[in-house]
C-alpha cells in the first residue's frame, strides 16, 4: 500500500462535500508531476486529504476506489482521474503550522513542494499524522 495527500480548497470541494456525496473523482490535475502520482495510484492506497488556501490543514483520510483513467473534465488525453471516498474524519485536524514544526515531518513533500496538489507520503509521515490527529 502507498500513501498520498491530495489538496482540494474546501470552497471547491471540502471534506464535508466527499462526505455527502460518498465518493468523487479527483480531476482537474493539470501538473505532470501531480499527473504521475495519479497514475501511481492503486485501488486501496490511503490519502490524506488536505484543505488548500482555507484552512491549510488535513482533516482526513481517503482511500483511492479506482485508478486512473481518462479526466472527464477535459478531452486532453495526457489529463487523469481517480476515483476516493472518505474513510476518516479526524478528530484533530493537522495543520500546516503543526507540520512545519515537528521534526518527524521535516522531510515531507507538502513542505518540500508546497504547490504540488498531490504528492506520495511516506508511510512513517502517515503514521505520524494519524496520531496528530487523535491530539496524541
Amino acid at each position: 500500500m502507498n500513501y498520498w495527500l491530495i489538496k482540494s480548497e474546501p470552497y471547491k470541494y471540502s471534506w464535508q462535500d466527499l462526505e455527502k456525496d460518498g465518493s468523487t473523482y479527483w480531476d482537474g490535475v493539470k501538473n505532470y508531476q501531480a499527473r504521475n502520482n495519479l497514475k501511481a495510484m492503486k485501488v486501496g492506497d490511503k490519502a490524506l486529504y488536505y484543505h488548500s488556501n482555507e484552512g491549510k490543514e488535513i482533516v482526513g483520510v481517503t482511500e483511492i476506489i479506482k485508478e486512473h483513467y481518462q479526466d472527464p473534465t477535459t478531452d486532453d488525453t495526457r489529463w487523469v482521474a481517480v476515483d476516493v471516498k472518505p474513510i476518516e474524519k479526524f478528530k484533530v485536524p493537522v495543520t500546516l503550522k503543526d507540520i512545519k514544526a515537528d521534526p518527524n515531518l521535516a522531510e515531507m513533500v507538502l513542505l518540500k513542494q508546497q504547490r504540488l496538489s498531490v504528492a506520495p507520503v511516506e508511510q512513517k509521515e502517515y503514521e505520524h499524522i494519524l496520531k496528530m490527529s487523535q491530539g496524541l
